[in-house]
């Protein structure tokens, strides 16, 4: 089978590319530095082109609401209009559960309008829905705080490794398409701010986890199962403390 990945040099892309690869199928790993963009749309009539599956894995490189609205509608856009025209069969898109009761946050309206894209556009699709990744902890710590002291809701997390996702998208891209949403998260839950004290604490940093309730997460108020998925979701194997020795440190 032909696939073309959007984001295929990325985390979760290039472990995805890989694991579909070994499974002996013709992988295009697609990004602006293999010369397919979707912004633009440079490259990508040449890179769909024979694809029966299409998973996109882009994300906006600015998280500032005008700029991630701008990509996600530009880049779905393109892309959707693209696979149109080649007949694509499949199309796979990775967004976060419950992005529906996040839209306070500007990254997540602009998610919800990727997804509405999909929904409209004719083409065969399954969305998949994933908890944060455990990869963007330190993300997390750097989006809440301010001085030596990082303000969090102690609402509830269920973070997946990488690594797991790549599988479940492998997966998905192996299935025929529902037209939904498929849930995915990891093997443990915690308290957010919990989950942070005890990822600084390994990590040999000394700023102070502050627990507040009304804390924002990326611009937007948590309910305790916020960011959690449903009882049916699928669950990822790797736990915080199977990660932490083999996650990717930046230098």
């Amino acid at each position: 089978m032909k696939i073309l990945i959007i984001g295929g040099t990325g985390l979760i892309g290039s472990k995805t590319v890989e694991k579909l690869r070994i499974q002996g199928h013709e992988v295009i790993a697609a990004s602006p530095a293999t010369g397919v963009d979707t912004i633009t749309g440079e490259g990508l009539a040449e890179a769909v082109n024979g694809c029966e599956v299409v998973i996109d894995l882009a994300n906006s490189p600015s998280f500032a609401d005008k700029d991630v609205m701008e990509f996600f509608e530009t880049s779905g856009k393109n892309l959707l209009a693209a696979e149109t025209n080649a007949g694509v069969k499949h199309h796979i898109a990775l967004s976060v559960v419950n992005t529906e009761l996040l839209q306070e946050s500007g990254y997540f309206r602009a998610k919800k309008v990727q997804e509405e894209l999909i929904r409209k556009s004719g083409i065969p699709y399954t969305i998949v829905h994933s908890t944060q990744f455990m990869e963007f902890l330190g993300g997390i710590v750097a989006s809440a705080s301010k001085d030596s002291s990082v303000h969090l809701s102690n609402a509830k997390i269920q973070p997946i490794a990488a690594e797991d996702v790549s599988t479940f998208m492998a997966e998905t891209a192996m299935a025929a398409p529902i037209n939904g949403i498929v849930e995915i998260g990891g093997p443990e839950r915690f308290g957010l701010a919990d989950l942070v004290k005890k990822y600084l604490d390994k990590t040999h940093d000394a700023l102070e986890v502050v627990t507040d309730p009304n804390a924002l997460y990326f611009g937007a108020h948590l309910n305790e199962l916020t960011l959690v998925p449903s009882n049916g979701a699928k669950l990822g194997k790797l736990t915080f403390e199977q990660w932490f020795p083999i996650r990717p440190i930046r230098k």
